[in-house]
């Protein structure tokens, strides 16, 4: 069985923007990320993943917009966080019927917070993507104290990718995928301002890789005939964005937008039965510089990088992986894809 390796492990090298240390989400300060992946039997491949910003602790919210691609999903929280552009809990994602279960974690865990003691509302955020293929979605396995133990377990260091977390029964593109993550460097006027990337990936359309099309016929990989009832293409792919520039909630809507678009680099046909959401939003200072509008071009530019680095990490680090009713899912073969990018001419860093 092959090893996970990420884009640069292989020689892909995606745009020309620097990375941040790790290539990851938690390059912009404060940003943690906790998984706890459930694996049971031979049904249950599901789990939970927190994205965490410290930012919180002090603070009772943190500036944000949202942009909905697609609306064919569930996503609580949603309409505070467009009414009044601001997330104020960890943002947490998790199989479609176990959102809610997962929502009322993370009231749990934000009411023992110090200083929530009299709180009579808060706003949980958590989305999904559809794990049914893989995994008994209707079990609706997760239960609180998987939403805490992601939330306790976040840190700072580079998060695991692919079917870990809420990724563990993803797939996309005709692959196994899950959670990938990536981060640029931007330079503004104000300073170089970190964007860092988290994705939950399950979509559908043919997979892009520095701009060849890679089909599961292509690479060896099997494929099963159609059903006798096909289900609708689709099933969601989530994107959380972080920065550490002062950006408002007007302007991380503008964010989240182009990470949505970015999905369209990697493959997706954005279908009517998924539900695409990018949320974007700033751990800055109140006393940090606001990046003003003339700036926001090569924020831009970092975060379609960003995304289509942190999905392709979503589905080079995910395991062939099989589950409910021994269905199969196969990872991306790595050295036949690598082959097929060589006939393309596609200039692999060594």
């Amino acid at each position: 069985m092959q090893e996970p390796r990420r884009c640069r492990e292989l020689g892909i090298v995606v745009g020309t923007m620097p990375t941040g240390p790790l290539n990851a989400v938690t390059d912009v300060p404060g940003v943690r990320v906790g998984h706890t992946t459930l694996v049971e039997g031979d049904s249950i491949r599901t789990g939970v993943t927190a994205i965490v910003p410290d930012q919180l602790t002090d603070r009772r919210s943190l500036p944000a917009g949202l942009f909905v691609g697609n609306g064919h999903g569930k996503m609580v929280g949603s309409t505070q966080v467009a009414e009044l552009g601001e997330i104020e809990t960890p943002v947490v994602l998790t199989a479609t019927l176990s959102t809610f279960r997962a929502a009322d974690g993370l009231l749990t865990y934000m009411l023992g917070q110090p200083g929530r003691e009299a709180a009579e509302s808060l706003n949980p955020v958590v989305a999904e993507t559809n794990d049914g293929f893989l995994s008994d979605i209707r079990a609706r396995p997760v239960r609180e104290e998987h939403v805490l133990g992601a939330l306790a377990e976040a840190s700072g260091g580079l998060p695991a990718e692919g079917a870990v977390g809420a990724g563990t029964g993803t797939t996309a593109l005709g692959f196994k995928a899950g959670i990938g993550t990536s981060s640029r460097l931007a330079t503004t006027s104000r300073g170089t301002v970190t964007v860092g990337v988290l994705v939950q990936a399950n979509f559908s359309g043919v997979l892009q890789v520095s701009g060849v099309p890679v089909r599961p016929e292509q690479v060896g990989v099997p494929v099963p005939p159609p059903p006798s009832r096909p289900e609708p293409p689709g099933n969601s792919c989530v994107i959380v964005v972080a920065t550490d520039g002062r950006l408002d909630a007007r302007q991380l809507g503008r964010v989240a937008r182009r990470a949505v678009f970015a999905m369209g680099r990697v493959g997706s046909d954005f279908a009517g039965g998924s539900g695409d959401y990018g949320l974007a939003f700033s751990t800055a200072g109140v006393e940090t510089p606001n990046v003003p509008e003339s700036d926001l071009e090569p924020i831009f530019a970092v975060v379609l990088e960003a995304v289509e680095e942190a999905l392709l990490n979503s589905l080079f680090m995910a395991r062939t992986t099989a589950g409910f009713k021994g269905r199969v899912k196969y990872a991306v073969p790595h050295d036949r894809m690598l082959d097929l990018l060589r006939t393309h001419r596609v200039d692999l860093q060594a």
